[in-house]
């Protein structure tokens, strides 16, 4: 019996499912916003690719170089 009791705070079917509408909107808009933090950090981190292979190439140029 108190099992089920515990169950029932957790388990909440809505005979209205209208009140499921915010919580749709919610999940997508965080959905959304996860996405586009996720295009973000993608592109951060090809461009500090880019630039640490551009700093790589500049220091294996400069090792390359004969000592004046």
């Amino acid at each position: 019996m108190l099992q089920s009791y515990v169950l029932s705070l957790f388990l909440y079917f809505p005979e209205d499912k209208t009140e499921y509408i915010p919580a749709v909107i919610w999940l997508a808009v965080f959905m959304v916003f996860a996405f586009l933090a996720m295009r973000w950090f993608i592109k951060t981190s090809k461009r500090e690719g880019e630039k640490t292979k551009d700093l790589e190439e500049r220091i294996n140029k400069q090792r390359e170089k004969p000592a004046e």
